[in-house]
């Protein structure tokens, strides 16, 4: 079967292709997704739109996501652990950890966006990358601090 792509489709294609896939997959999946489109006279005609909306959703997509980059970038965010003797931390500071605090700022940010590489397991101030979308990655600072002990 012959379907017009409408979005991109990780090794599938981009928006605007025409790709051959088997029946079940464009009738079960990507025709009710709306991902796709019958590989028809008429809708062969209509690639250029289907290209030019693409180009639309993604420009705004990326306004957005530049306006969101602008808040977080003037954000600083504290993270408090619990440390033993010679202040070593006890567990580590993880991307989830981050996107729990990010949200307490009132930032929804999916913990699989947050760029770490490994876990923050020690004391000081941090530079995390944040990629909001293809091309736009937020800088947040984040402090690892102690924790005060409450007597």
């Amino acid at each position: 079967m012959k379907v017009i792509l409408k979005d991109d489709i990780e090794k599938l294609g981009v928006a605007g292709d025409i790709v051959e896939v088997s029946g079940g997959y464009g009738r079960n999946y990507l025709m009710p997704k709306n991902l796709a489109v019958p590989a028809t006279k008429g809708n062969l005609k209509s690639i250029d739109v289907i290209k030019t909306q693409k180009i639309f959703r993604e420009r705004k997509k990326k306004r957005e996501a530049e306006k969101i980059r602008d808040k977080l970038e003037k954000l600083s965010l504290t993270a408090e652990v619990h440390t033993g003797e010679e202040d070593k931390v006890f567990g580590s500071v993880t991307a989830a950890a981050v996107a729990r605090l990010l949200s307490d700022q009132g930032f929804e940010i999916d913990r699989r966006k947050i760029m770490l590489e490994e876990p923050l397991k020690a004391l000081g101030v941090y530079t995390i990358d944040i990629k909001l979308a293809s091309d736009v990655v937020a800088a947040v600072k984040l402090w690892v601090v102690k924790k005060e002990e409450q007597v």
